[in-house]
């Protein structure tokens, strides 16, 4: 796809979105409707908005455990020194502008027969649709990877303490080490996200510890953005980055964080600094709802976002199974707001119609040099299907002032997603 296209796609869809999220006008005088929504991540905050834009009659309350929220896009670019934690932190401030009820505690029960949900702080909260969106959860995949090890060797795939750890974890390693990666199988949260990670962690090496190296221990034999990351490590990045395939003995079964060593089967890997990303599934209160299928997502209508197991519940973002749609902001972004018009429409007695979803992800991947993947998603026969032609990617031959362009293009739609949220 030519940049000119690439362009407009970005502009039409996106603007095309956020039109129609303004589609149904308030109903005056329309008794008291309840949403409640858990988590105030980028699924959960658009949600409450979104909402509240459509139809102000609505009450909205957002449950979100932290005042404060980090970015889990662009936190690549605080471990590069690239950015800071205060360039990814927003807060909740403006979203009660809005009208939204913002309430900080963690959430510990739906009780989805009542319409309930409950709160560690004591609280209650009735409902008439309830929208989850807890981000992921962790599986045990890795044997020695516990949330002891987590201190040790970092995960950060949770923006916030994590990312501040790893960062001082690669400022205190010695120039000469080596900073394992071990990238998880699919699904994942942000699946370029491993890669674009170890080019960021790349330019810092280079600049600060110039004898040191990346290594990828990837769970997996291909990736998202393969072609491109791969070319990107062979431009910017020639014995900074080595990539190893699962089947080359990437795959890593086994920790010892006492050590700093991570193990492939019976082959030991000590390393200075070990950010080891698990095996990923639905949020913890998404599984303790009951909200989950045995591959630990939350299956969902395409249509709505309600959950397929518990009724006038929706499931955004991650924790939602909307394959092909992958697990990004983008995406979560796009999903809250389909979710966002069918509660509103359901609950004004209307038909939801037929969703329109958009991802979009830049991966900044060295100097001046970002690479990104567009497309927009619809439903075919009753389930989320690529439209095809829509989107695309960056071309391999594409020029460095394209490149260029492109970084110019990622930080825009930093600040623009992040004034969409939670602005």
């Amino acid at each position: 796809m030519n940049e000119y296209t690439r362009r407009k796609f970005l502009q039409v869809t996106g603007g095309v979105l956020v039109a129609s999220s303004l589609g149904f006008p308030g109903i005056v005088g329309a008794a008291a409707r309840k949403v409640v929504v858990i988590g105030g991540g980028t699924g959960g905050a658009t949600a409450a908005k979104y909402i509240r834009m459509a139809d102000p009659s609505i009450e909205v309350t957002l449950i979100e455990a932290y005042p404060e929220h980090f970015t889990c896009f662009f936190s690549n670019e605080v471990l590069s020194g690239h950015s800071s934690m205060d360039a990814i932190k927003v807060t909740y401030d403006r979203l009660k502008g809005h009208g939204i009820n913002v309430v900080f505690d963690t959430v510990t029960e739906i009780d989805a027969t009542g319409k309930k949900v409950k709160t560690a702080g004591g609280a209650s909260f009735a409902y008439d649709r309830c929208i989850v969106s807890p981000g992921i959860g962790f599986k045990d995949n890795i044997e020695g990877y516990d949330k002891a090890a987590m201190n040790a060797m970092p995960h950060a795939w949770t923006a916030g303490e994590q990312t501040v750890l790893l960062r001082k974890q690669l400022e205190a390693m010695p120039d000469g080490g080596v900073v394992a990666i071990v990238a998880p199988p699919n699904p994942f949260r942000c699946p370029p996200g491993p890669y674009e990670r170890a080019c960021q962690i790349a330019m810092y090496l280079r600049e600060h510890k110039p004898k040191s190296k990346v290594m990828i221990f990837d769970a997996k034999d291909k990736f998202s953005k393969q072609r491109l990351f791969t070319q990107a490590f062979e431009r910017h990045h020639a014995g900074f980055i080595e990539w190893v395939a699962a089947e080359k003995g990437g795959l890593i079964t086994r920790v010892d964080p006492s050590s700093n060593t991570i193990y492939a089967g019976d082959t030991a890997h000590k390393v200075a600094v070990a950010n080891v990303i698990p095996a990923q599934k639905a949020g913890d209160i998404a599984v303790k709802a009951g909200l989950t299928d045995d591959r630990g997502w939350c299956p969902v209508d395409g249509r709505t976002f309600e959950s397929k197991i518990q009724k006038n519940v929706h499931v955004v973002g991650d924790s939602a199974d909307a394959s092909p749609l992958p697990k990004s902001a983008y995406a979560a972004n796009s999903e809250a707001k389909v979710a966002a018009l069918a509660i509103v429409a359901l609950l004004n007695g209307r038909d939801p119609g037929e969703p329109s979803l958009i991802n979009t992800c830049y991966s900044i991947v060295g100097p001046d040099d970002a690479i990104s993947v567009a497309k927009v998603y619809h439903l075919a026969d009753g389930k989320l299907s690529g439209v095809d032609g829509s989107g695309g990617l960056t071309p391999t031959d594409s020029s460095p002032e394209m490149r260029s362009r492109e970084v110019q293009y990622a930080k825009s739609w930093f600040a623009n997603i992040k004034e969409d949220v939670w602005g």
